[in-house]
């Protein structure tokens, strides 16, 4: 791996996906409070207190970076299919992985968070139709995103959490 950064790649927008492309990227959405619940099972606190890399986050603060990230996107959506082009606020999601919620909860309330967040939001995500794909909302530092894009973003985003933490364990043999 080149750069244990991006251990499945950085994220890499194709254009607007096919209908089959976004039932893949719920898909994936729905599953990976999942592959995150399987990727630290049996993890010790030691080991969810290793970073990733080199100067990263520990696996601690990847599960519960994810549905705060995830919390994020979910509210992003609803404000996109109920507002016209909503500006959205930006978290510092490096500070938020250093307050002490992050520190000392046990992950289990993360995975928790998650998996019943991501009920809700494929609920959701399932419900759209053809034109709701191409609402957006206006990101301060990213101008406008689609919901279809936010959709792609957020299936990579899960996958290249897990990845972090499975190539983690490949690598220390855990």
């Amino acid at each position: 791996m080149a750069d244990p950064r991006f251990p499945i790649g950085k994220f890499h927008y194709e254009g607007p996906p096919s209908e089959d492309q976004r039932r893949k990227f719920i898909g994936e959405i729905e599953q990976s409070p999942a592959a995150i619940r399987a990727a630290v099972q049996g993890l010790s606190p030691e080991q969810l207190d290793t970073p990733y890399r080199e100067e990263g986050w520990n696996v601690r603060q990847v599960v519960h970076h994810v549905p705060e990230s995830h919390m994020n996107a979910y509210i992003r959506f609803k404000l996109a299919l109920t507002e016209d082009e909503p500006t959205i606020k930006p978290y510092a999601e490096d500070r938020w992985a250093r307050l002490a919620d992050v520190q000392t909860t046990p992950v289990e309330i993360s995975l928790a968070l998650l998996e019943n967040l991501h009920v809700r939001w494929v609920v959701l995500l399932r419900s759209l139709r053809e034109d709701d794909w191409k609402r957006i909302f206006k990101h301060p530092e990213l101008g406008p995103v689609s919901l279809e894009k936010n959709l792609a973003i957020y299936a990579w985003h899960g996958r290249h959490h897990t990845a972090h933490i499975t190539e983690l364990r490949k690598r220390m043999k855990w």
